[in-house]
């Protein structure tokens, strides 16, 4: 597992990325700095212009605090409440220990990405 902090809105939370190659492919590019849209009342979602590689993706379902890539739509997902829904092509690439629950009342917002060295 690598260790990132993710900042947002004043607060740092702590996530484990896992060893997939979408996670190596995100972790190359750090940091980075997203505009995460608030979608479904569920989750976080960036749309990345380019595919992400995905060779792990799979139906699933998730649980609160899993960080994930929905392969369709090139989407970087952190899921912040769980709503018992099975999602087709998703790849999981790590799990934020952090609580999350100030996800619930907010908006869009600006997350930066950083490894933990």
């Amino acid at each position: 597992m690598t260790k990132v902090k993710i900042t947002v809105d004043n607060k740092e939370l702590n996530a484990n990325f896992n060893d997939s190659d979408t996670s190596k492919e995100l972790i190359s590019r750090f940091p980075l700095n997203l505009e995460m849209l608030n979608l479904y009342s569920r989750e976080m979602t960036y749309r990345f212009p380019e595919k992400l590689p995905a060779k792990k993706a799979k139906t699933s379902s998730y649980e609160s605090g899993d960080i994930a890539y929905w392969a369709p739509r090139h989407s970087f997902v952190i899921f912040y409440k769980q709503t018992g829904e099975i999602i087709d092509e998703l790849q999981k690439i790590g799990h934020i220990t952090s609580d999350l629950s100030f996800l619930n009342k907010s908006g869009n917002l600006n997350m930066n990405f950083q490894l933990i060295k």
